[in-house]
């Protein structure tokens, strides 16, 4: 079972990618409110439940994919 994993900067934390970006659109004439950038993973679990492979891919995300100060995560199903 594929799950997504999105990982994203607390919105207290400043976003330095994000607001490069941000000003680089800007400066191109693009019109924009904010923007912020952080990653995507695809973790592919080979377990057919999808309450067991959630649980494996939250576990997953807790302990290595991203940091619980400065980030947050959202799981979905592919």
């Amino acid at each position: 079972m594929k799950i997504g994993v999105k990982v994203m900067p607390r919105k207290e934390v400043l976003d330095t990618q994000g607001r490069a970006v941000e000003h680089t659109l800007r400066q191109n004439g693009r019109k924009l409110n904010a923007c912020q950038v952080g990653r995507y993973v695809v973790l592919d679990i080979p377990e057919a439940e999808q309450t067991r492979a959630m649980a494996q891919a939250k576990e997953m995300a807790e302990t290595v994919l991203y940091n619980p100060l400065i980030e947050t995560f959202e799981l979905e199903v592919l």
